[in-house]
């Protein structure tokens, strides 16, 4: 009988210890959940720890509205969500409808603390996410706010996550989190992580562990980790400079692409007809503005459309600078040939007219083009070297311009014309070419030009009325240093100003960077006044 009473006691005693252990989970959760509700900041941080440590889904929705402040709770510490226009509400744990009477709902006080403690929090649920952007962006957040508490579900995560980029954020977040923390195997994996990254945002925690007191002892306790900081800064500062020479390579290509759409209209009026013509850049603003008033008309009429309005604009703007070259050329440049300084002076007032023409109608301030949604963001072809779409279009755009116009020049009677009245005015007008309308069409083209160049800063920047000052002396110097008339020498002079510039201003600074090129190039035209391509034929040798 005894023994049956003991075997009796310790089965009621089992049953008393293992029944309650699934609803004391339940238990702190509904406790932590409710305590989301409280009007005490410290309450409020002791549940968003408590729900963290428990890594239950169920919490996101309303950490999000709590976070949003859109949380609400009732006298009975039921909690609720209210909809983002405040017009209804939902159930914050089961996520059904709810119909609380607002008058008797109150809000959780929170502060920035708050808000710092939600956000890793909120970022470790989302990690549950079948959405890989969900996934990323809740990876990031953990990458800049490392959070002790999501190292275990991280680690968890990564060996079932297949997305590349959230991989790597999620071994960022964790290996900035082991930084932080007290095992030396997992600090120094974390700096041999960091290092093998490359990714120059970790110099400042790395250069901390290298940091000494004021009697000079290190303040980094463990040798090896000191030792790996060293490798992984030595190692960042060779990304780095790699990364920079890209970086430049690539915006000195961008910036040499629209110096070449600026200088090649130049380059081909100034070789025909010798015309110093000073509103050239205003021919770029034109074609900037033109861009600008095509998103208007497809804005007001073609909204469904708008993303195509820059493939209008292109022919839009080439038409519209082009007609106004060849005013210009008819009207006023024809009557001045043979006269560079008074052809100078006169475009120089025309170029004042259309400035303050522009201000006019447009406004003295400058306006926005917005990008098409194509041509927004940008391809991050490896680690700290993100390419804009809008400027690798640009670059693609400038090769196709260039293009052409070789067609139009090497293929086109136009063309024959062009190079023959270059070569030799005389002698084109005496084999019955038609000088003059050579040159209205030729004057049409290069500011047709000039506004395609325009539709392709529009993309880069705001546009102003100042827009083509910036400009123009830039397209003088590439012309004169590729040689006059020359179209292979402007492509190359572009490319060499913008590629250089762009590794000078690092170093320099842009103002004497300016300066270091213009001095270059004094003294390279002292040395080979024709420029790098000279002209070939008799004009050339007369």
């Amino acid at each position: 009988m005894k023994r049956i009473r003991r075997v009796w006691f310790a089965v009621a005693a089992t049953l008393l210890v293992a029944a309650p252990a699934a609803p004391a989970a339940s238990d702190d959760f509904e406790s932590a959940f409710r305590g989301l509700g409280s009007s005490s900041r410290n309450t409020l941080l002791e549940s968003i720890e408590k729900l963290a440590e428990l890594d239950d889904g169920r919490a996101l929705g309303a950490l999000e509205a709590l976070f949003d402040k859109r949380l609400r709770a009732d006298d009975t510490g039921r909690l609720f969500i209210e909809s983002k226009a405040g017009d209804s509400f939902v159930d914050a744990l089961s996520g059904q409808p709810a119909d609380p009477d607002p008058e008797a709902l109150r809000a959780p006080r929170i502060n920035n603390r708050v808000r710092r403690a939600l956000k890793p929090v909120i970022a470790q649920l989302r990690l549950r996410s079948p959405d890989p952007d969900v996934r990323l962006a809740a990876a990031e957040t953990l990458r800049r706010q490392p959070s002790e508490s999501a190292a275990v579900l991280i680690r968890t995560v990564l060996e079932d996550e297949s997305d590349a980029g959230v991989r790597d954020a999620l071994v960022v977040a964790l290996a900035q989190t082991d930084l932080a923390g007290e095992d030396p195997e997992l600090r120094l994996a974390a700096v041999e992580t960091l290092g093998r990254l490359g990714d120059r945002n970790f110099k400042a925690q790395l250069e901390a562990l290298l940091e000494t007191s004021a009697d000079g002892s290190p303040l980094e306790a463990d040798e090896e980790v000191r030792a790996a900081a060293k490798l992984a800064l030595a190692r960042i500062d060779r990304v780095a400079f790699f990364v920079d020479i890209a970086g430049n390579f690539f915006y000195g290509l961008s910036l040499a692409s629209i110096l070449l759409l600026a200088a090649l209209g130049l380059a081909i009026t100034f070789g025909l007809m010798g015309v110093i013509n000073m509103a050239h850049g205003e021919m770029l603003m034109v074609g900037a503005y033109t861009t600008y008033v095509m998103l208007g008309l497809f804005e007001t009429h073609l909204p469904g459309l708008l993303d195509g309005y820059i493939l209008a604009a292109i022919p839009a703007a080439f038409v519209v600078c082009g007609c106004i070259g060849m005013g210009l050329e008819r009207g006023v440049i024809r009557f001045l040939y043979g006269r560079p300084l008074e052809t100078l002076l006169a475009t120089w007032g025309i170029s004042l007219v259309l400035i303050q023409t522009v201000r006019l109608v447009f406004g003295a301030h400058n306006v926005e083009v917005a990008n098409p949604t194509w041509l927004s963001g940008g391809y991050e072809i490896f680690r700290g070297v993100v390419l804009p779409w809008s400027r690798i279009y640009i670059v693609l755009f400038a090769g196709l311009t260039v293009t052409g116009v070789w067609l139009v020049l090497q293929r086109t009677p136009l063309g024959l014309n062009v190079r023959a009245v270059t070569q030799n005015r005389e002698m084109a007008a005496n084999l019955g070419i038609a000088t003059s309308r050579v040159d209205m069409w030729t004057f049409g083209l290069g500011s047709g030009i000039a506004g395609l160049g325009g539709v392709a800063l529009s993309q880069i920047g705001n546009v102003g009325p100042e827009l083509g000052q910036s400009y123009i002396v830039d397209s003088f110097m590439v012309v004169v240093l590729g040689g006059v008339g020359k179209l292979a020498g402007t492509v190359t002079a572009a490319l060499g100003l913008g590629i250089v510039n762009k590794f000078l201003e690092p170093v320099s600074g842009a103002v004497l960077g300016k300066i270091f090129v213009l001095g270059f190039l004094i003294l390279f035209i002292q040395r080979r006044p024709q420029g790098i391509f000279a002209l070939k034929g008799r004009a050339a040798e007369t």
